[in-house]
């Protein structure tokens, strides 16, 4: 009997354990470098502004990256190369907001305010899901909602445990819902507007169309997640993605359930807490791209910096709400941080320590965006995107109408993955991509709607996006458990988008 169990023992197969996120990457950023040696490098006659010119594709000579250039590409993804931008300035975001949290999670408000929220809403979470996606989706579409997302995990992860659901709907909660928002972009600038500007057509076009995509998806997501929840719900170590550490994130995103009310010191953090958020989206939207003579915010700042002793106090450099982005949003948290450590009455030496505990917490989020950023880094440097480019240019030109806007659609899901930012990807592709279209009698519109359709299905899992990786990494989930949860809703997106843009080819919506 003894050697029947050992046998048994020994017979027992292993569970495979997923490669760390930091892994993935690095291998990808592997694969990357040896496809320089393989793919010809090639480049492209570009503008005044730095765009590529069309039918001016040359090759050059070949630039492969070596392992030099391989163990540089996380640094060099950081600080950044002449081609490539670096993660300095969202890494830096990502640690802001950590400080803030921790000084915020001091005084006990958060904890206070999510027990109260468990206790008022437990029975309504399918439709507080409903509500938080379409806030974010909203973000998403209207002025590209992405990172600034990081500071919501620690606050939605904790709800979401706390009547009953799992760490993966809150992470699906703010990223599906952001990212859908994105993927169907109406005004948002980082994507509609360069793309549109790049083809030479107004934001308006294709509008129409734009919207309808925004509607569907967001009910597709939200159904989606909130029928994971359900599912969740009724039997956590059934239907859970991650029930294998579903009672540890119970202990460490605890909320006591019998906490007391909020105090009135705690009411005033969390208003603080919730300003700081909707200052942070006044800030972002880009009032004059919307409307150009919604000026209120650029009037307001030249009137308060024009002022003879409060415009040196508050500073020269302060700029309108509106053209804001991560290092303004980064010196917002730690303004806030030290207003609420004044109004909480906390002192100087624990401030500090809250808040460099909070910056610790968030110190592998922010080192994770280094190292995906370091893909595009070796992609750039051994410079295959141009080849890349001139491959779809050559294959989609003098198709028929479907044909093109299938292939279109296609053609931008592995140049979203090579290019993961968005504005990046429109102003590299569609001053090409754009012209191609009214070969095959494809409106510029529906060329820009392909795209930003295809990147946005592709950065809802890319693991070469600071943003995916990084929410993963607060949530302690492996990228492959990320993936096994959106395979359907991928799927899905995937074929509504490409029904959606067909109906808009023919029926020129």
């Amino acid at each position: 009997m003894s050697d029947m169990n050992t046998n048994q023992v020994e017979q027992t197969p292993k569970k495979r354990k997923m490669l760390n996120a930091f892994t993935i990457l690095f291998i990808i950023t592997a694969v990357v470098a040896i496809l320089t040696w393989i793919i010809p490098s090639g480049v492209y006659d570009v503008d005044a502004d730095g765009n590529f010119i069309a039918g001016t594709y040359h090759t050059v000579e070949k630039t492969a990256q070596g392992f030099w250039d391989l163990f540089s590409a996380p640094i060099r993804g950081f600080l950044g190369t002449d081609s490539t931008p670096g993660a300095l300035e969202v890494s830096f975001f990502i640690l802001m907001v950590g400080g803030f949290l921790g000084v915020v999670n001091e005084t006990g408000a958060i904890d206070a305010g999510i027990a109260s929220l468990i206790k008022n809403n437990s029975k309504n979470v399918s439709i507080l899901i409903w509500v938080l996606m379409f806030v974010f989706a909203l973000g998403g579409s209207t002025y590209g909602m992405a990172e600034e997302t990081v500071a919501f995990y620690p606050l939605l992860i904790p709800l979401m445990v706390g009547v009953g659901m799992d760490a993966l709907v809150a992470v699906a909660v703010v990223l599906v819902g952001s990212g859908l928002g994105v993927l169907s972009s109406t005004v948002n600038p980082f994507a509609t507007v360069i793309a549109s500007d790049m083809a030479g057509i107004s934001t308006a076009d294709g509008m129409a169309l734009r919207l309808i995509f925004f509607a569907v998806t967001y009910v597709i997501g939200a159904w989606y997640v909130s029928s994971y929840a359900k599912k969740v719900m009724e039997d956590p170590k059934r239907n859970s993605y991650i029930a294998d550490h579903i009672e540890s994130d119970k202990e460490k995103w605890a909320v006591e359930e019998d906490a007391p009310a909020p105090t009135g010191k705690q009411k005033g953090v969390l208003i603080i807490f919730m300003l700081t958020f909707v200052l942070m989206i006044l800030a972002l939207i880009p009032w004059g791209d919307l409307n150009e003579n919604w000026t209120f915010f650029e009037s307001l700042t030249n009137w308060i910096t024009g002022l003879p002793i409060i415009g040196a106090l508050v500073g020269k450099s302060l700029i309108p709400f509106g053209t804001w982005y991560l290092t303004e949003i980064s010196v917002l948290f730690f303004m806030m941080s030290v207003i609420i450590a004044l109004y909480y009455k906390m002192n100087e030496s624990r401030f500090v320590e809250v808040f460099i505990n909070g910056v610790t917490d968030l110190i592998s989020v922010a080192l994770i965006c280094a190292v995906a950023r370091g893909i595009q880094v070796v992609m750039n440097d051994g410079q295959i995107t141009a080849t890349v480019l001139h491959w779809g240019e050559m294959s989609l030109a003098n198709l028929p109408k479907w044909a093109f806007t299938t292939l279109t659609y296609i053609f931008y899901i592995p140049m979203s993955f090579l290019i993961p930012s968005t504005s990046g990807l429109a102003a590299a592709t569609m001053g090409i991509m754009a012209p191609l279209g009214e070969f095959a009698n494809v409106a510029r519109s529906i060329v820009v709607t392909a795209y930003q359709s295809a990147s946005g299905i592709v950065n809802l899992i890319t693991p070469t996006s600071g943003v995916v990786v990084g929410a993963l990494a607060i949530a302690n989930i492996e990228i492959g458990t990320w993936w096994k949860f959106m395979k359907k809703l991928i799927i899905i997106v995937f074929v509504v988008c490409l029904v959606l843009l067909l109906a808009g080819a023919y029926l020129a919506i």
